[in-house]
């Protein structure tokens, strides 16, 4: 995997994003069921490329330099399904600006031709137990469209508790949290 950092899930791999995953994104964030619920991932191919190139790989290198103490940093990390190496999706970790204190959120997406398989799961599973285990998070946060229940369900399957609504750019969220120490139990 040219080096690059992973987390191994099971069926699949949480790794690093790469230049060359630039198609694989853009057609993940172009799908319909996607960006219905993630409407800030959607852009050109062009725009994909800066990204990955410019902010998200190096955005994960400085993530991954400053471990244990993240910050305030970013992680974005593809799903990699181990059978046949493909992108599938993503899961991410980073600030949710929206929410106050401690705010680091957990957000995901997978391909609609690898729904309903665990793999999403397996990847928020695989994530969180990363960042309590080997950085100084203590709390991380999901907020998620009350219509988008598959996403709902996901995070429960993940033993988040959902902690109130919120508010973001005019909808209703689900906020939910996962203490550290709770998720040690």
């Amino acid at each position: 995997m040219d080096n690059l950092f992973t987390i191994d899930c099971g069926e699949i791999l949480l790794r690093e994003f790469r230049k060359e995953d630039v198609d694989a994104i853009y057609e993940l964030t172009s799908q319909s069921e996607v960006y219905e619920f993630l409407p800030d991932w959607r852009s050109t191919r062009e725009q994909r490329l800066d990204w990955v190139t410019n902010y998200e790989i190096p955005d994960n290198k400085e993530f991954l330099a400053n471990i244990p103490s993240i910050g305030e940093r970013w992680l974005k990390l593809g799903i990699i399904l181990k059978e046949t190496d493909e992108f599938i999706g993503f899961c991410n970790t980073g600030i949710k600006d929206e929410l106050s204190e401690p705010n680091r959120e957990i957000a995901y997406a997978i391909s609609k031709h690898y729904r309903n398989k665990g793999y999403t799961t397996q990847a928020v599973k695989g994530l969180v137990k990363y960042l309590f285990e080997n950085t100084d998070v203590e709390q991380l946060n999901a907020v998620v469209l009350p219509r988008n229940i598959a996403s709902n369900k996901v995070i429960e399957r993940c033993g988040f508790q959902l902690s109130r609504d919120v508010e973001i750019e005019n909808q209703l969220h689900y906020h939910y949290i996962l203490d550290k120490k709770e998720w040690k139990n």
